[in-house]
This record gives C-alpha cells, structure tokens and sequence, in this order.
C-alpha cells in the first residue's frame, strides 16, 4: 500500500470527501460516529489557522490517529479545534515522518460556549480503580465547566500523577462528544479556600443526605451565567464543613433515597442541572 504522502503528487485545494466508515479501525469509534452524523474527522490542535489558506502543522498523538490509525492523507478533508471555542476546517496538504500540513478552507470560527457553566467541585482524591476517571468522563461528555479536586476532611489528597492522567481522560471525551471548550480540571482546593468560591456563586447547590429533593428546589431557582455542583467523599462531608457551606450560601438538595458513591451523586446532579438549564434556555428564546 504507498504511503499517504505519495497518493497524490500535487496537493491542492479541492480535496476528497472523507472515506467511508468501513475503512476506520475499531478504535476510532469516536471519529466514526462524527461521520455517522454527517460531519468531518474532528482532532485537537493548540494552534489553528487563522485565515482561509493559512497552514498549521499537526504532531504528536494526533498526528498518529490521523495516519496510522485512520490511514488519512494528501487532500483528505479534517475539521481542527483548539479545546477553547476555536473550529476550522481544512485539507492535509503534506505529510511527512514527523507531521502534517493542514491548510484551512475558511476563516476562524469563533463559538462561545453556550447555557449555565457549571463547576463541578467534587472530594473524588480517594476514588480507586477507574471510578475518578469515570466521574471526569461523564462531567466532560454531559458538558461541565470545570472540575475541581475538592481537599476535604475525609478527602485530604489527590495525587498529582493522577491528575496528568485525568487530563488525557478529558482530552479523550471532549473528542468523542463533540466538545468545541474543553473542560477545565483545576489544581486541588483546600475546602476553607473553597467557601470564599461558595459565597460569591449566586446559583450552588450541595448534594445532602435528607435534604430538599433537588427537582423541588430547582422550581424556585433562577437562572444565572454559571453555577457550582458540590459533591462530598466518601463518607461525606462532615457536619461542620456541611454548616459552613450552606452559610456561605450552598443550597443542600436531595438525590433521592438510595445512599450515592461519589462519582454516581456528581452525575446525577450534574445531568439533572444541564437538563434543567437547557429548558431554561428554551424558554427564554
């Protein structure tokens, strides 16, 4: 089979429609359901083109998904995002040993993010076996603003290798769901660095055993620009942390009768807001 480079002798702007999806490997489920929507490959670049006929280069891992995984090439069409609202599309015009060409077809699209930015501030540092990484996973694809590593009482550490590798988790789901804004993963928070965060949020909400079921309390909630989802450890939080936050302005909901692991109570909260908040926006349209 020649190399990709050497398909097509003379790289041009009019390029080829996107191969169909029985040439994709079984891993590229990701990029196989784009085309199943009808769209482009989508891949991660820092940096876009900025201008119809710019040209950016493309290295690393994505690169590596590009040629050896879904065997692109010369004037095969792709669609590029920075993780920050950036979107181009483009064609590769060159490919090399170390990289590829991929020049725009159009200018810069610029999208904001769109709806409540919720900020997830969950006490996750003693999840094992995966369980983090599905809580970062699941925040990502339903469409969270942030995480943050909440530092709590029965929660004291998060370490740092694991944080490297949260990140390529949220790299991964911003891929598959089709994210344009990447979802941020702060550094760990201190809970007493935390309740200044509480008090200036204007829309928080705490998951709390006994408390008001969330579907009530959300019937008297207005709707702002952001708003802050509060999961305890295992364990939970203490009495005292509990007390501290809802003075500084938390409102405790319930999640229903079952006792929730961490990962499961940050979910369900976290689906039921973004649902919540997208038939606040219908409304207001």
């Amino acid at each position: 089979m020649p190399s990709p480079a050497a398909r097509t002798p003379f790289p041009g702007l009019i390029c080829r429609s996107w191969r169909s999806l029985s040439t994709l490997r079984a891993q590229s489920s990701d990029v196989a359901a784009s085309q199943a929507r009808g769209g482009l490959p989508r891949f991660h670049s820092p940096s876009l083109p900025s201008s119809k006929g710019s040209v950016v280069r493309v290295q690393g891992d994505e690169f590596w998904h590009m040629t050896r995984v879904l065997r692109l090439g010369v004037n095969d069409r792709v669609e590029l995002f920075n993780g920050i609202g950036g979107l181009v599309e483009g064609c590769i015009q060159k490919v090399d040993r170390t990289g590829l060409d991929v020049m725009a077809l159009e200018d810069l699209k610029k999208i904001a993010p769109q709806g409540i930015q919720w900020h997830v501030f969950a006490a996750f540092g003693t999840l094992k076996r995966g369980r983090a990484d599905w809580l970062i996973e699941k925040c990502t694809e339903l469409g969270a603003s942030s995480v943050t590593p909440l530092l709590t009482e029965r929660s004291p550490t998060i370490t740092e290798n694991r944080v490297d590798r949260l990140q390529r988790v949220i790299l991964a789901a911003v891929k598959q769901c089709q994210r344009l804004h990447e979802m941020t993963l702060n550094p760990p928070m201190k809970f007493h660095s935390f309740l200044p965060v509480v008090a200036k949020s204007k829309l928080s909400f705490l998951a709390a055993a006994e408390a008001t079921p969330l579907i009530n309390t959300l019937s008297s909630s207005s709707v702002e620009p952001s708003g802050l989802l509060i999961v305890g450890p295992e364990g939970d939080f203490t009495q005292e942390e509990v007390k501290l936050m809802i003075k500084a302005g938390a409102t405790a909901v319930g999640l229903g009768p079952s006792r929730l692991r961490v990962e499961t109570a940050a979910i369900t909260l976290l689906a039921t807001l973004m649902l919540w908040s997208d038939a606040q926006k219908v409304k207001l349209q």
